[in-house]
């Protein structure tokens, strides 16, 4: 799934082709894709006559969404497993795993190509309505270590499912929760309410770290769906079990957390015991 790098990717390549043009027609090609109105056959005509004529005024990211500004509404759409967002021309044959397309005045048109079904889209006069439960962006100059420090405290979970958590913290996924906690050297399965100050602070350098890195690559292309990204190629602990550790040489071990591949070094995130 997309993570933080990648969505900002794929908002900041669709912005200049999309903002300032008008959308004139609009297919629902599966209707489940669309969550919000409810894909009934009546809210289905509501949504076409509903988005048609509108501006996309801008392209934007809130956690792994990407949202489309328009004169009047807001567009999300979560890639989740398998989805992208392509522009292509509006007279070419429609892909058999498009699931939704909007033809803009330019002659072009934007396609939400979905082969496993699991993306959705979104149409809400308050984009609140759908990312007002996410947690803060890792990125913003408001998240600092100690608003991290204070909530890790207040919870009492496992570090690597609670920076899944979109409600603690939006746009982290397995990879870079991985990257994070190996640049912080913390271990995945360390109860959130027993990090100190100091090593809370190695963690929110780790999160910014990882993923300003990840966006300077262009997000990660680590299977057929998203594509361009090359910070795979610099992954310091993901995917990378058996091969050595960048930082001290130990060979980097896979271990299930909460039903999620992860990826860590047992020398430099030691485990609770061994660290006590």
């Amino acid at each position: 799934m997309p993570e933080l790098p990648e969505v900002e990717t794929i908002a900041n390549h669709l912005r200049p082709a999309l903002a300032g043009r008008t959308i004139t027609a609009a297919r629902l090609l599966w209707p489940r894709t669309l969550e919000t109105p409810p894909p009934s056959q009546f809210q289905t005509r509501s949504f076409k006559r509903r988005i048609i004529g509108q501006m996309i005024r801008d392209v934007g990211r809130r956690g792994k969404f990407v949202i489309l500004q328009l004169s009047t509404d807001t567009l999300l759409i979560h890639l989740r497993m398998s989805g992208d967002l392509l522009v292509e021309p509006d007279h070419a044959p429609l892909a058999k795993h498009h699931r939704l397309t909007l033809s803009l005045e330019d002659g072009n048109r934007l396609a939400f190509h979905d082969p496993r079904k699991f993306g959705r889209a979104w149409l809400v006069k308050d984009p609140e309505a759908v990312v007002g439960s996410l947690g803060p962006e890792p990125l913003d100059k408001t998240f600092t270590a100690e608003v991290l420090y204070r909530g890790l405290q207040a919870s009492h979970r496992q570090l690597k499912p609670l920076l899944l958590d979109q409600t603690f913290l939006a746009g982290l996924g397995n990879i870079y929760a991985d990257e994070s906690l190996h640049r912080a050297g913390l271990h995945p399965l360390t109860l959130s309410n027993t990090v100190t100050a100091v090593q809370a602070k190695a963690l929110w350098r780790g999160i910014r770290a990882a993923l300003r890195e990840g966006l300077r690559c262009n997000g990660a292309s680590i299977d057929w769906v998203y594509r361009g990204g090359e910070f795979q190629n610099h992954f310091r602990a993901y995917q990378r079990t058996g091969q050595p550790c960048p930082t001290c040489g130990t060979p980097i071990v896979r271990i299930v957390v909460g039903q999620r591949s992860t990826h860590l070094c047992p020398t430099c995130q030691p485990s609770i015991q061994t660290s006590s």
